[in-house]
């Protein structure tokens, strides 16, 4: 991991190898140095091929050979040679001026610069095969309204020295951020503020508490028993899903939410002979003719949507459910524009009702615990 995380900073140019141009961490005897601050990447560069240009033939004037130019970085300046074939002159006065300011350096702070300087442009013009790490996302391009990068010069060149670049288009003038902007940046963070947060503590204690609930069903972690048909050849499995009676472990599950309940076929045939027996089976019905009216073919929808207003919700219906004004109000405007989605919202209420009020009296009925008990001897 520490490894790891030493390479990202490498790769983002905070550290890097002295005597190497691939910016990545390594557990051996390399050595790496510090990138001043100037160079930082937080600093928003983004070098023009102009600045890149005037590198490359600075490198070429000092017969050094820890200055040598690579063999992608010589192609890289023949081909910047080329784009920049009219402003060449400009370019090379200008190598030759940092240069002369160069000589005039210590020995040592001038090696320590050059390491410096390469590995900024390690990071910004990387060796081919490598990572770009200073590429952006286009779809964030796309979003951001103000770009945070700025175009400004390396080595001080004006922007009306600077010939366009062969690679990147000329930046567009920054726009000033207006009342509008404002206003809309204020609506979203309030609507951040609004979001319903949980403490990492609190999320990490619930995805325990699912993982243990659920360890005993996960197959990769508990073997299954009977085991699977598939590997074992064993149709243990296979008779006990076609018998009509339940597993203990289906059963068990049940009393995890009410979603199991309602997914398992058994186990919503056992909840709906309960809510039969308490004269209430109209609310799970509901649910269900609701689900079933989502997989409906589009030219049976409206006749299926009719059918259910007619049992469920008219008045006078012989299977009338209890929706509170608002739900029925806006399901009975949904009902004039027929959809696999017109009763969503009472759908929504009356499952709600079931999982405080039903559900949990189905779970300590003696139906269930009978049958629960029952798959435990």
């Amino acid at each position: 991991e520490a490894i790891h995380l030493g390479s990202l900073v490498a790769a983002q140019g905070y550290i890097f190898p002295i005597s190497d141009h691939v910016l990545t961490l390594k557990d051996d005897g390399t050595f790496y140095r510090f990138q001043a601050p100037y160079f930082w990447p937080s600093n928003c560069w983004e070098p023009e091929n102009t600045d890149y240009a005037i590198y490359l033939c600075k490198r070429t004037m000092q017969n050094k050979a820890r200055l040598e130019l690579a063999d992608y970085e010589a192609e890289n300046l023949a081909r910047l040679q080329r784009a920049f074939a009219r402003k060449w002159e400009f370019i090379f006065m200008q190598a030759e001026a940092q240069v002369k300011i160069d000589r005039k350096k210590d020995k040592t702070e001038r090696k320590i610069l050059d390491s410096q300087e390469r590995a900024f442009w390690d990071v910004h013009r990387p060796v081919p095969g490598c990572v770009n790490t200073t590429e952006m996302d286009i779809r964030k391009c796309r979003r951001m309204k103000n770009p945070q990068k700025v175009k400004k010069s390396v080595y001080g060149v004006t922007e009306e020295s600077q010939p366009q670049s062969p690679v990147h288009m000329p930046s567009q003038p920054i726009r000033k951020a207006t009342k509008e902007d404002f206003r809309k940046q204020i609506t979203f963070l309030n609507m951040q503020l609004e979001r319903h947060c949980l403490k990492m503590s609190k999320v990490a204690e619930s995805l325990i508490a699912y993982t243990e609930q659920y360890v005993e069903y996960d197959p990769f972690i508990t073997p299954a028993e009977p085991s699977n048909p598939w590997i074992s050849d064993d149709t243990t499995l296979w008779d006990i899903e076609m018998s009509k009676e339940p597993s203990q472990q289906r059963v068990k599950r049940w009393g995890f939410s009410m979603d199991e309940v309602l997914k398992d076929p058994a186990g919503r045939d056992q909840f709906l002979r309960f809510l039969e027996s308490e004269f209430s089976s109209e609310n799970l019905r509901f649910w269900l003719a609701v689900q079933d009216l989502k997989k409906q073919p589009l030219q049976d929808v409206t006749t299926r949507v009719e059918e259910i207003w007619q049992e469920f919700l008219a008045p006078g219906a012989q299977s009338a459910i209890n929706l509170d004004s608002h739900s029925y109000e806006k399901t009975s405007q949904n009902v004039k524009d027929p959809g696999r989605y017109t009763y969503e919202d009472a759908q929504e209420h009356i499952y709600k009702l079931m999982k405080s009020d039903s559900y949990a009296r189905f779970l300590r009925s003696n139906a269930y615990q009978d049958l629960l008990l029952a798959k435990k001897k």
